[in-house]
């Protein structure tokens, strides 16, 4: 198992820094914002906590976090969430209590689903999703690959899906779910819902359709602090499990794994989560904030492909852009032989020090010329610069970011040799966001 293209791609952004060449991060997917001190406060409070404590999570978290999904309309059971050291390791250990089938992935989708599923001995299933609505396997196409999967003598035990999505940065609609969750309880699969970017809205006013809501028996919802509090290092999830039999067989099972696995997560950040969870009114300014800089700064970015002549929809949410090459696909094949995500990628990266991944690391064919964007590293150098990106109302203007939005340009003008081919630049380049 190669390491994970996210993080790999942060170590040659490193590595390139250390050698002194140029760099233009926009590989890795992190927040980009200064943790809140009040949240920082909080742990530092609990450093001196050792004792392993419940494998499940202090009762204190466990409630605090019923309340984060209560408020959003969801209501929990405090003894049916489960934390771990980060939502990641979460998912892995709901994939392990799968027994005896495949779990069907969105394709494009997060790069780990699929290697987490492999490595629980498990295939992953890639269901391409509807246009513009990334993070949700196309039902028709899910109840499609359940079936054909069945005369192959193979089950699909499970769908992962993303809501709001990375790679895409868009927010399947509310109908789409609805149909998802009509063919899951059809033919009996768990829902697994990661739902880490869901304070990260671009609209305040959108709702997020869980599918919690409208399959509450088969839905497992994951979160964690590492996107809207920026707080990925500290590694704290948590699990919402259905209320019901399923609910409490996965509990019992997931609680097997972890305490093989990671006991408990660490006591001090359990303390300061559950400070987090409880959303005291500074840390809901706090996420309010980063999200209108997400939101600004993403969209930035996506106008400088698109005036490239890149395909590309508007943002929606989280802090990623998903840009298509394809229009432009004879003009990087003449000019530089590139014909796949990975030459394009490697093309950027060597030349330019521009870092992007393909749409091959989230599960699209290697000839795909999409690559996924992840801008917040241009958010400053610094937490003076970040925290002044993240107060701005107009953060694209600032000097360092409007000095690496025009970099970014550069790079593409010469990626393209200065040829705009006709018809690919409209007045308002960029594809509409579902509405």
């Amino acid at each position: 198992m190669p390491i994970s293209p996210t993080l790999a791609a942060d170590d040659t952004i490193a590595r390139r820094r250390r050698e002194g060449l140029p760099v233009l991060p926009l590989g890795f997917g992190e927040a980009g914002i200064p943790i809140h001190p009040a949240l920082t406060a909080e742990l530092a409070a609990a450093a001196g906590r050792g004792a392993y404590g419940p494998v499940a999570g202090s009762a204190p978290l466990r409630a605090a976090a019923a309340g984060y999904w209560s408020r959003r309309g969801l209501e929990t059971d405090p003894g049916l969430v489960v934390c771990g050291p980060g939502s990641k390791a979460l998912l892995f250990g709901l994939l392990m209590c799968l027994t005896d089938g495949d779990v069907a992935i969105p394709s494009p989708s997060w790069v780990s689903y699929a290697a987490q599923a492999t490595l629980t001995g498990a295939s992953p299933v890639y269901i391409a999703t509807p246009p513009g609505e990334g993070g949700v396997p196309s039902p028709a196409l899910l109840a499609d690959a359940i079936v054909r999967a069945r005369s192959e003598g193979r089950t699909i035990r499970a769908v992962v899906v993303t809501l709001p999505d990375n790679p895409t940065g868009t927010l399947a609609s509310e109908a789409t779910v609805r149909k998802l969750c009509a063919v899951a309880r059809e033919h009996d699969l768990l829902i697994i819902s990661d739902e880490i970017y869901r304070d990260l809205v671009h609209d305040p006013a959108r709702t997020v359709p869980s599918p919690a809501a409208f399959a509450p028996e088969r839905t497992v919802v994951t979160t964690a602090l590492s996107k809207h509090l920026a707080a990925g290092g500290w590694r704290l999830g948590v699990a919402r499990l259905p209320d019901g039999p399923l609910g409490h067989a996965l509990r019992a099972s997931l609680l097997g794994v972890a305490s093989e696995m990671w006991s408990s997560a660490p006591a001090p950040i359990q303390h300061a989560a559950a400070f987090a969870f409880a959303e005291p009114p500074e840390l809901i300014a706090h996420v309010d904030l980063s999200r209108r800089l997400h939101a600004a700064v993403t969209a930035a970015v996506a106008g400088r492909f698109a005036r490239a002549g890149a395909r590309v929809r508007a943002p929606e949410a989280a802090f990623y852009v998903y840009p298509d090459f394809a229009p432009l696909r004879e003009t990087l094949r003449s000019l530089h032989g590139i014909d796949t995500g990975t030459a394009l990628c490697d093309h950027l990266l060597e030349r330019y020090g521009m870092s992007v991944l393909p749409a091959s690391a989230f599960g699209e064919p290697a000839e795909a010329l999409r690559v996924r964007v992840a801008p917040t590293r241009l958010y400053g150098e610094t937490d003076e610069q970040r925290l002044a990106a993240l107060e701005s109302a107009d953060p694209a203007a600032l000097p360092w970011v409007a000095g690496s939005l025009d970099d970014l340009s550069a790079v593409l003008a010469d990626l393209t040799a200065g040829v705009a081919e006709p018809g690919l630049t409209p007045p308002d380049p960029l594809e509409p966001a579902l509405a």
